[in-house]
This record gives structure tokens, C-alpha cells and sequence, in this order.
């Protein structure tokens, strides 16, 4: 056999299985690099996913709304007149004529001490003076015939006037035993009993003229051009809730106090229905000026900041039409600077930055950045309150 068939041959019989080699190589690196090629657009697909997720955000709408300019403050309401009631003298009651709670009259009797001696006492006094009136008829009379001198109807005189004021000084006595009402008002409640012994000084009851009632509180000396006296005021209680009380200011403090420098203001109202006490606490409103339109929005739509306060607006994305824009609502973040205003309760005035019918996010701001992508939670906002009071669970 010629040797150059035999090398045919030979390469021939191992050429095959080498291309089968190669076959299978080129297979198993071409199936490793489709399955790197797939594993990194899978990759990047989720990572371009997850990149910007929509942010769950609660939102609002900027509306107009009418503001007028008001003062707040603090007071307390004081009777008109009130007093504790007591005596000047000491003894032991004999009468009592008033029930605790009860409305009395100016000069009504209220309690009565034991005054048997003091009357005993009256009447002695009383038949001195009698006697020394007697003694100057009888002294006059000789005087005329020169029976008696002018010094001895001196001394009578004299004599008659000391015994009168005597019987006034022990009738003012006998008076101090008897507590009479110095105004009209409504008691307290009753702090002696029948037969008791009481000092001089020791309270009996309390009297408050309740209608009208004053109401003090102060404002800083800035605000004293926003008020003036017949101005009207609005004042709420704890103990009446909804409820306002309106009065009108009846006096302003001529000095203001050197340590706070505030002013003190006295105020008074209509108490006809007697709800309004003595020592009750208030919160006082005084409207100045005319009615502002402005936009509000809750305060928690602000994002404070040393550089600058701001809100986020949903708007919608450029891209929202298009099929690859992210999932969600189609409304992104976008951050605006504002200037804000007055601030009442839960809401705040915003005087430049936020246009009418904006949507302004108003919680979930804190994972927002500009273009970040928004979903509209479904759950209601906390209601706002611009008078917000602390309610007991």
C-alpha cells in the first residue's frame, strides 16, 4: 500500500473525532456565554426596576382660605367683686340665714353672733345717758334762778355727750355681731356651723359677683397696637367645649411689667347663665385687622430645613405616557421652595411657592427626591384643626 495513502488514512480517522471535540467545545462555551449574557439582562433588568421604586405618599390640594389676624393669649376670669367673707369681732353663732350656693342680695343678713351681754351692756349705757340728760335739764334749769354756776351745766354737757357716744361705740359693736352682704352675688360654700365659736377674722363664706365677670390676661408689648379698649375678644374653657364666650376689653394696663414685658389687659363679658367662674383658665382670641386670603396646607407637608423650607408637588412624569415609564400613578416628586406665613394649630400660610390646586405631598416626604416616582396612598390624611386642644385617652 503506498505510503501516502496510508498517512490519508490515518489523519482521516482522526480528524473526525477532533471536529466532534471542537463541536462540543464551541457548544459548551457558546451555552456558558447565552446563559452570562442572560443572567446579566435579568440583572440589570431587576436592578432598573428597583432603581426608582413609586414612594407611597399621602397628598392635599393648596386651596385659598380666609385668615384674619388674631392675638392668642392666656387669661384667667375674676369676679367683678368677690370676697371672703368674715367678721371683725369674735363670738359664738346664733344664726345662720343663707344656704351654701345661694344667690343673696346686697345687705341681706347673713349670719347672726350671740350678743346677749353686748345688749345688756346697751341698755346701761343707754340709762347713763339718760340720766346725765336729766342732770343738764335739772342744771339749766337752776342756772336761770343762779341756783347752780355755768360750770356745773358744762360738766353735765360735757357728761351727756361722752354717754351718747358710748351708746354709739357699744351700738357699733353689737353691729360688728351681724354679717351683712356688701354686694349682690352667689355664695360659696358654708365654712361655719351653728353654735360654733369663731376668731375675729375667720371665713365665713365666700361672695362672688358672678354677672358681668372680668377676664385678665396679658400680650406682649409688640401686639399693644393691635388692641384697643371696646375691642371684642372670643374666650374658650376647657369645662364648655365648642363653645365661645365673647366680651369686649374694658381696660389696658398704663405700664408694662419690666421683667416679661408684657401688658395686662381686663376684658369682661355677659355671664347670665353663671357657667363662667372665678379662677377659671381661658384661651383668649382678639381678631385685628381684615380678613387675608391665603393658601394653607398641614404643617407636616413642610420640609424644615436650615437652607431653606420646602414641600414636595406630584406632578405628573414627562414620561408617563410612554409603555416604560415606572410602574405607579404617573405623578413624580418635585421639590419647591416656599415662603411660609402665620402658623395656626395644625395648618400653616404659605405666601409664595405653591400655586392654587397644587398637590402637595403631606407625609412620606422624608424618602422623596426630585423625579422620585409616586403612589397615591388610598388611606384618609389625619384631619387638620387650626385650634387643635390635647384630648385625654
Amino acid at each position: 500500500m503506498p505510503v501516502n495513502t496510508l498517512l490519508q488514512d490515518r489523519l482521516g480517522s482522526m480528524f473526525k473525532p477532533m471536529m466532534i471535540m471542537l463541536a462540543i467545545v464551541a457548544l459548551v462555551f457558546a451555552g456558558l456565554y447565552g446563559f452570562v449574557s442572560f443572567r446579566s439582562m435579568m440583572i440589570g433588568r431587576f436592578l432598573a426596576s428597583m432603581a426608582n421604586p413609586p414612594q407611597t405618599v399621602s397628598v392635599t390640594t393648596a386651596a385659598y382660605q380666609e385668615w384674619r389676624p388674631k392675638f392668642s393669649a392666656i387669661g384667667t376670669f375674676r369676679a367683678v367683686n368677690g370676697a371672703d367673707l368674715a367678721l371683725e369681732t369674735s363670738g359664738i353663732v346664733e344664726k345662720i340665714h343663707f344656704q351654701s350656693g345661694e344667690d343673696i342680695k346686697a345687705g341681706q343678713i347673713l349670719i347672726e353672733l350671740r350678743k346677749d351681754t353686748d345688749n345688756a351692756q346697751l341698755e346701761a349705757l343707754k340709762a347713763t345717758a339718760e340720766l346725765n340728760a336729766i342732770n343738764l335739764r335739772r342744771d339749766q334749769s337752776q342756772l336761770k334762778i343762779r341756783a347752780a354756776s355755768q360750770a356745773t351745766v358744762d360738766t353735765d354737757i360735757a357728761n351727756l355727750r361722752s354717754a351718747n357716744a358710748q351708746v354709739v361705740q357699744q351700738e357699733a359693736v353689737i353691729a360688728q355681731k351681724t354679717l351683712l352682704a356688701p354686694f349682690a352675688g352667689r355664695l360659696g360654700i358654708r365654712q361655719i356651723d351653728l353654735g360654733q365659736y369663731i376668731g375675729a377674722g375667720t371665713v365665713i363664706v365666700t361672695l362672688q359677683a358672678l354677672d358681668p365677670i372680668f377676664l385678665d390676661f396679658v400680650l406682649p408689648q409688640q401686639d399693644l397696637n393691635g388692641v384697643s379698649v371696646g375691642q371684642t375678644i372670643a374666650a374658650t374653657v376647657d369645662a364648655f367645649p365648642g363653645q365661645s364666650f365673647t366680651g369686649k376689653i374694658d381696660a389696658i394696663s398704663s405700664k408694662v411689667d419690666l421683667a416679661s414685658r408684657n401688658v395686662q389687659i381686663r376684658a369682661s363679658l355677659a355671664n347670665a347663665e353663671r357657667k363662667l367662674r372665678p379662677g377659671m383658665f381661658a384661651s383668649v382670641e382678639i381678631a385685628t385687622g381684615k380678613p387675608q386670603r391665603l393658601i394653607t396646607l398641614p404643617q407636616t407637608a413642610i420640609v424644615y430645613a436650615p437652607f431653606g423650607n420646602s414641600v414636595f408637588l406630584a406632578q405628573k412624569s414627562e414620561e408617563s405616557a410612554d409603555k416604560k415609564a415606572p410602574q405607579g400613578s404617573g405623578l413624580v416628586a418635585h421639590q419647591a421652595f416656599v415662603r411660609l406665613g402665620e402658623t395656626r394649630g395644625d395648618e400653616v400660610s404659605v405666601l409664595e411657592g405653591v400655586p392654587e390646586g397644587a398637590t402637595v405631598v403631606t407625609a412620606g416626604q422624608v424618602k422623596l427626591r426630585n423625579g422620585a416616582p409616586l403612589a397615591i396612598s388610598k388611606e384618609p390624611s389625619p384631619p387638620v384643626d387650626d385650634s387643635p386642644k390635647p384630648v385625654d385617652q
